[in-house]
């Protein structure tokens, strides 16, 4: 899979999984609202990669692309300093 061709996408999406990992000790999505973060993140069903990711390569916080998507971009990698800078002033 590639990234989005607009880096800012998973840069949001990564800093937002890692914001969940520490605060709910699992990489819940940050692209869904929840009634109970800790009750979805310990079922485990939208913890990344969720299920529909894992059973039909369906991402829909576009983080993970295939060939096919209108989004996909050519980058596979995104560094730690690209997160950063392209996710500052957003939490999730």
């Amino acid at each position: 899979t590639k990234y989005c061709s607009k880096k800012s996408t998973p840069a949001v999406v990564i800093k937002g999984l890692a914001e969940h990992k520490v605060t709910l000790g699992a990489p819940l999505c940050p692209c869904r609202f929840y009634d109970d973060k800790e009750k979805e993140a310990k079922d485990g069903f939208w913890n990344c990669p969720c299920v529909p990711m894992r059973e039909r390569h369906e991402c829909h916080c576009m983080l993970f692309l295939t060939e096919d998507n209108d989004f996909v971009g050519e980058d596979t990698t995104i560094s730690v300093d690209e997160v950063v800078k392209l996710s500052s002033g957003m939490s999730m």
